[in-house]
């Protein structure tokens, strides 16, 4: 057994090191992502992990997807941490929650609702998901110098995509509604899949988390009869992870 290459990443933890990891959950996004890197190369592809390496301002950035929801989430980022990851980004998609909120939006998550199980591996129910400060800062910075709307706060993480858009044919349909309009009330700003899992991994490791997502929809605005555009591309919210870890890396 080589006790250096990754076991679900695939690559060697010795031969790639990097301080900064930016994590989409869609591996076909990694090629797309890399291309904003200096010298983008790809290392390994495994499962549901496309990984690629290159550099931004001379300092190493791995490109890993997660694949889809927390156990695959929390492994990348037990692995990356071997291979010296200590700032874990993700870059993704949502669904609005809040009503004032459209697509092609960016939510800056600070931190996220432990509506998974994941995380229940890693810390107490008590324990909140929270991004780091200084992370948030640099994206919600970045999204205002690309001039893109930007919302900070909670976002919902959940483990059924299903669950939040056919609750009615759950048998525990009760429970996942009255939920989801305790959300709403609570100002929560949109539905994903990932953070409550990145950011209680990262914390259990001591590192640094944070999160920036492309709004695709609103169902809240659809069921209320206003308009709801929809926005399935994700350029504006790559380029603002791209310029916050250029804020990050410039303050070191």
């Amino acid at each position: 057994m080589n006790n250096d290459k990754l076991f679900h990443l695939g690559f060697n933890k010795s031969e790639y090191r990097a301080v900064y990891a930016i994590l989409p959950g869609d591996p076909g996004r990694v090629p797309k992502i890399a291309a904003f890197l200096e010298n983008p190369r790809q290392i390994c592809q495994n499962r549901e992990y496309n990984s690629y390496i290159g550099s931004l301002n001379g300092e190493n950035i791995i490109v890993c997807s997660t694949g889809i929801g927390g156990p695959s989430s929390a492994i990348a980022i037990e692995e990356l941490y071997m291979a010296g990851v200590r700032n874990f980004i993700r870059v993704g998609t949502c669904g609005a929650i809040r009503e004032d909120i459209l697509g092609g939006d960016i939510i800056i998550a600070e931190s996220a609702v432990r509506q998974e199980g994941t995380s229940l591996h890693y810390a107490p129910i008590e324990y909140p998901a929270t991004a780091d400060f200084e992370i948030t800062q640099a994206l919600f910075n970045s999204a205002k110098q690309l001039k893109k709307t930007a919302h900070v706060g909670v976002v919902q993480s959940k483990d059924s995509f299903y669950g939040q858009h056919s609750p009615d044919r759950m048998p525990v349909q009760d429970s996942l509604l009255s939920k989801w309009n305790a959300y709403k009330k609570l100002g929560v700003l949109a539905s994903e899949m990932e953070c409550a899992a990145i950011y209680t991994v990262a914390a259990s490791l001591g590192c640094k988390s944070g999160c920036a997502l492309n709004v695709i929809w609103n169902q809240e605005r659809a069921a209320a009869g206003l308009s709801n555009p929809e926005c399935h591309d994700t350029t504006d919210v790559i380029k603002c992870v791209i310029g916050a870890i250029n804020l990050l890396i410039s303050k070191q």
